[in-house]
């Protein structure tokens, strides 16, 4: 648990208060540089089907970057609107609860962020916008927990892969910032990328709830407490697995699929000795580096795909 100073926090100057609420809840280094290699990954892999040399418009990739990034800020502020109530009784130590940020200003920046969205895709073309809106509707029904919350929590697989559909709509959006400008439908291919983004938001999702014994907390759901260490473990090593076969398909549409197998079979074979010396000693420590592999997987994972082959010729 995080320690906090004992000033009030609605007392603290605004920029302190979003500063630490960034800190906290949306790590803005760390969430950019991850979501920078999806995106430039996202859009150069497009173009690369396309075959449209070897770096796709660089106006396309800022778009693309902008926006992943506000989808990503939208979720968080989305969670935080749908677990408010859990988190006032179970989790008062964080942001909402405590009082540095109210949902209200948290709604505001989720509104501006989707106009800044909305911008970019009329400035790129006007029917980009119609694929950002079934994002928005995807992650509005993720908010509302389909209508069907207490159903879903009941089963935590359907709700986890539910949840984790929001990947390959982003990573659907992020490609047509390269496509949709220039042509009517995706390019041939495009399916195995979208399955590699799905397999890396389960290993992510799976990977940050995973946890040591001693850091389970009542009322707070992780897959640890849920299936047990070993289950956990062993479904994200699956999710892992299931990324890497998904990738090499991939980087086999752009003839780049003996790279990324070498790349990734040995950062799987880092995974399983993480995994297993978890199993044999869940320590915090050790529970944390599922969190960390899993951010270091999925960023190898895209530029293995969408960055490594431009700079070493590969078209």
């Amino acid at each position: 648990m995080i320690a906090h100073s004992l000033i009030k926090p609605r007392k603290l100057p605004a920029h302190r208060r979003w500063w630490t609420y960034q800190r906290e809840r949306f790590p803005v280094f760390a969430h950019g540089a991850l979501i920078a290699a999806f995106s430039f990954s996202a859009v150069n892999y497009s173009a690369s089907l396309r075959g449209a040399g070897r770096f796709a418009n660089p106006g396309a990739v800022v778009a693309a970057f902008i926006t992943s990034f506000a989808f990503f800020l939208q979720l968080r502020i989305a969670d935080e609107f749908k677990d408010s109530e859990e988190d006032a009784l179970y989790r008062p130590y964080r942001p909402v609860p405590r009082g540095l940020v109210t949902l209200r200003e948290l709604g505001a920046v989720g509104a501006f962020s989707a106009s800044i969205q909305l911008a970019l895709a009329l400035a790129l073309t006007p029917p980009l916008a119609l694929w950002l809106a079934l994002v928005w509707l995807y992650l509005g029904l993720m908010s509302k927990e389909f209508f069907a919350r207490e159903w879903l929590k009941a089963r935590p697989i359907t709700y986890l892969w539910t949840h984790m559909l929001i990947m390959p709509l982003i990573d659907f959006y992020a490609t047509a910032c390269d496509w949709a400008p220039t042509a009517a439908s995706p390019p041939t291919g495009l399916g195995w990328f979208l399955a590699v983004s799905f397999g890396n938001g389960l290993a992510v999702e799976i990977g940050r709830k995973t946890r040591a014994p001693q850091d389970e907390e009542h009322g707070v759901p992780t897959y640890t407490a849920m299936w047990g260490r070993r289950n956990a473990a062993m479904a994200w090593l699956g999710a892992l697995g299931l990324t890497a076969v998904c990738a090499v398909f991939a980087a086999r549409e752009i003839r780049f699929a003996a790279p990324v197998l070498l790349l990734l079979a040995a950062a799987l074979c880092a995974a399983s000795v993480i995994a297993l010396r978890f199993l044999r000693q869940p320590t915090t420590e050790r529970a944390r580096l599922f969190e960390l592999m899993s951010g270091v997987w999925a960023l190898l994972v895209y530029l293995g795909l969408g960055t490594a082959p431009l700079f070493l010729g590969i078209e």
